[in-house]
């Protein structure tokens, strides 16, 4: 049997009425594989104790299959947890840890079999004897993994269970879960700071920040047609560029997106996403481009939707089967130092200054930097100019980077011409809001 899980309006704050889960709504179906993702601090953890019943739940509902369980014991709630340390007992052997939960439900009954069949099936069976003194870090989290399965819980709750493990072992026991989780059919709510992990494992993404949902869908959709600029630039590796723009949009000319000193020409007849720019007109925006959206290629083997730029070589990084250029395109980088801080802070502006607009516009802009945090404020450069603080990311040279293939030669210095398929533009506004492509009139992407 799986499980159903929905959480409406669900809120949790801790000392000083800080909340570290604000208003969230999530709909979990049965079987589904469900990935809260964010950075530290997000709440996502919090979340996932709060379906199992080890918090409590300050505002909101929880419901279990349709029915309310806000206050209903974790022990009754029939589900299992992998955590990020394991938790196994020392003193007991991989066999009497898999099997004591089984004790603890059935005294009377013997938990052999279950257990036997549950090390099958993670190929443990050589370790069911030995103490997790004796098992590497890899060993141990399959036997905390068989732990749960071996309750045949209605859902599985796993928080980071592979943060502790180095990469290659993280990246087998990645499939293994997919397979495991697959094969069961159970309901499944999986915690991770890692977007490669997200995006692998996941039917379903939700990116949380500042205990705020930010959004839910599946790896492709968040990945292509992300809702703000913090989700763009969480998810995908290496991040997106990110440009400051000014939009130019002339009654007797065509329209461009100023990147400082070279412009992205819109193509004629614009496109519909193209056109809602309009309203943009004489603003600054924040430009968005994946690194495979440009392509190194002479102006003469452009594309329909393809526009020219040109870089210049700063950093080459070779990957093996691939290579990531760093270029200098005289653009001006849109400055996030905030952009995976735990929290968005709060606009310390003060009142007097923001009786401009109408009340409609305030509400507005308040409801923007809730969802999406001040990410960047592109109207007021006197915020913009300011030094990013000690823990913000380090930049890295050149203002954009682009992927390419590994047989291309390049070497610092070069200028290279730079081809960008504005098919492949994200356009986001002051609060980080993408605002193209429009989100009313999206592509299927299931099809």
């Amino acid at each position: 049997m799986t499980r159903a899980i929905s959480l409406h309006d669900v809120s949790k704050a801790y000392a000083r009425g800080v909340r570290v889960v604000d208003r969230l709504s999530l709909d979990i179906a049965p079987g589904e594989f469900l990935v809260l993702l964010g950075p530290s601090g997000c709440g996502k953890s919090t979340v996932l104790r709060m379906i199992a019943g080890l918090e409590d739940i300050d505002e909101g509902q929880l419901f279990l299959d349709g029915e309310y369980g806000n206050d209903l014991p974790p022990s009754d709630r029939d589900m299992a947890m992998v955590f990020q340390n394991f938790a196994l007992y020392p003193s007991m052997t991989s066999r009497d840890n898999i099997g004591f939960p089984l004790r603890i439900e059935a005294p009377g009954a013997d938990p052999a079999p279950r257990v036997d069949a549950t090390a099958r099936m993670l190929g443990i069976e050589d370790l069911l004897d030995r103490f997790p003194a004796q098992l590497s870090g890899g060993e141990r989290q399959r036997v905390a993994m068989g732990r749960a399965i071996a309750r045949h819980p209605s859902a599985f709750l796993m928080d980071e269970p592979l943060s502790n493990l180095d990469a290659k072992l993280r990246n087998h026991l990645r499939a293994e879960i997919s397979q495991l989780t697959r094969e069961l059919g159970v309901t499944t709510v999986y915690v991770t700071h890692d977007q490669s992990e997200a995006m692998s494992l996941g039917d379903r993404v939700a990116v949380l920040r500042g205990g705020v949902l930010q959004q839910v869908g599946t790896p492709r959709t968040v990945y292509s047609l992300p809702s703000n600029v913090f989700v763009a630039a969480f998810i995908g590796t290496p991040r997106i560029n990110l440009l400051r723009g000014l939009v130019r949009a002339p009654l007797d000319g065509a329209m461009t997106i100023s990147l400082g000193k070279q412009f992205l020409r819109l193509p004629e007849p614009l496109s519909l996403d193209h056109q809602l720019l309009r309203v943009q007109q004489g603003r600054e925006v924040i430009v968005g481009l994946r690194s495979e959206a440009v392509r190194i290629a002479k102006p003469a083997a452009a594309r329909p939707g393809e526009v020219v730029l040109t870089g210049l070589v700063e950093h080459v990084e070779f990957q093996g089967h691939e290579v990531l250029v760093h270029f200098n395109t005289g653009s001006r980088p849109a400055v996030v130092p905030e952009l995976e801080a735990p929290r968005p802070r709060p606009d310390r502006t003060p009142r007097r200054r923001r009786r401009e607009g109408t009340v409609l516009e305030r509400l507005r802009e308040r409801t923007g930097a809730l969802r999406a945090g001040t990410v960047a404020t592109l109207d007021r450069p006197e915020r913009a100019e300011r030094p990013a603080p000690a823990s913000a990311e380090p930049r890295v040279p050149g203002d954009l980077i682009v992927r390419t293939t590994p047989d291309i030669r390049l070497r610092h210095g070069m200028q290279v011409p730079l081809l960008v398929d504005l098919a492949h533009l994200f356009v986001f506004d002051q609060h980080g809001e993408r605002i193209c492509p429009n989100p009313e009139r999206l592509p299927d992407l299931e099809e």
